[in-house]
């Protein structure tokens, strides 16, 4: 790290804390050609992720997007919003482990449904009403006897 005073590479950690909630570490530094301080602010890289839609353009990965189709679901459905936070935080930290950086739509709507048929299944079935586009009455019976075989 350069001292931003004098241009010397070599400096000391005096002190070290977290900050922005844990999100980064707050470091206290000295210079160790000219003495002078300065605070310097250490946070992860995270990689952009970008998500393919189904017309083949791109756009980038947005967990309020994510959060807003869920909670679209579970209107007047007793599912805490803090659960559906939670949810769009661990699809968006799955798809940062998985080092994919493109992504489909399809990837993205997997994950959605599989969590929220674990949650609340009628919210479940609107989701996959819209994300799988049922055409008619015969495909949204097929994914509900899927759904009431699973839980026999």
């Amino acid at each position: 790290m350069k001292c931003p005073f004098c241009g010397y590479s070599e400096s000391k950690v005096i002190d070290s804390r977290p900050a922005e909630e844990g999100a980064s570490i707050r470091r206290r530094r000295e210079c160790l050609s000219c003495s002078k301080r300065f605070t310097t602010y250490e946070t992860v890289e995270s990689l952009p992720m970008v998500v393919m839609k189904k017309d083949g353009s791109r756009q980038s990965f947005d967990r309020r997007k994510v959060l807003s189709g869920m909670i679209r679901a579970c209107e007047k459905r007793p599912v805490p919003l803090a659960d559906l936070e939670r949810i769009a935080g661990e699809i968006e930290q799955d798809l940062q482990n998985g080092m994919e950086r493109e992504i489909s739509t399809e990837d993205v709507g997997e994950k959605v449904m599989e969590r929220l048929r674990k949650v609340d299944q009628v919210a479940y079935v609107r989701f996959a009403s819209v994300y799988r586009q049922f055409k008619d009455i015969d495909t949204f019976k097929e994914e509900l006897n899927k759904l009431l075989l699973e839980n026999e």
